[in-house]
């Protein structure tokens, strides 16, 4: 019996091409960063390194001790006293990236059937952003972090995608069997992952992303219609 599902955000209930917003990202990010004297060019390696710390977490600490670690690492001390200016940057320049995001008011009356069904909805997004960056997000796609039971964040995860043990560690956080989990995603290799946990799996095909292209006929998918029809016979 379905109780609860997980929602993926970017290219899912965020519409967006993932190169695109990254592009995008990086460039509001470093534009900030350069007028405390961080070269653009060593900003956006320096991230994308702790983001593969992350990515390689075996549990022994929170995403955000890592990320910050790698920073630090990478930048020298100096960048753990700009992190205030890195926070500020959620609140301030990354609203500028929504400007390459879509918003698909379909994912408003998907999270409001399941609401009303008295299903629990979670946010499921890849938790190498920080909460104020998460929120955003959901906001953009036209959405409030009230409507989740629990948002996964780098604040509050000790593994990421496709790490089954991401996915076991929401599982014992909202309480359900995995098999009582839909898990609703645009990648393939990351979100359809969950399946191996134990929970049934949704693949959206508005934005896929199928790195290896594999068979998605072994998954249900669809768009967000067919994603509505889907739930509707479950709940």
């Amino acid at each position: 019996m379905l109780k609860c599902v997980l929602f993926d955000l970017d290219g899912t209930l965020l519409p967006l091409d993932q190169d695109i917003f990254v592009k995008v990202y990086f460039r509001e990010l470093s534009t900030r960063m350069a007028r405390f004297g961080i070269a653009p060019d060593a900003l956006v390696k320096a991230v994308w390194t702790a983001t593969g710390a992350m990515m390689q977490n075996d549990g022994n600490a929170l995403n955000i001790e890592l990320f910050w670690k790698s920073m630090r690492n990478s930048l020298g001390d100096g960048i753990i006293e700009l992190r205030p200016e890195f926070d500020k940057f959620y609140f301030e320049e990354f609203e500028n990236v929504r400007s390459v995001c879509g918003c698909d008011p379909r994912a408003r009356e998907i999270i409001d059937m399941l609401k009303n069904s008295g299903i629990t909805a979670a946010c499921a997004t890849l938790p190498v952003f920080p909460a104020d960056g998460t929120i955003a997000r959901i906001r953009w796609a036209g959405l409030d972090k009230s409507d989740f039971a629990l948002i996964t964040t780098y604040e509050n995860c000790r593994f990421t995608k496709p790490d089954l043990k991401y996915y076991q560690e929401i599982f014992t956080q909202l309480g359900y069997e995995p098999s009582e989990y839909l898990m609703v995603g645009n990648n393939v290799d990351e979100d359809m992952k969950a399946r191996d946990a134990g929970a049934d799996v949704f693949l959206l095909t508005d934005c896929i992303i199928n790195e290896h292209n594999k068979d998605i006929s072994v998954y249900p998918h669809g768009g967000f219609d067919e994603l509505k029809k889907y739930l509707a016979e479950r709940i």
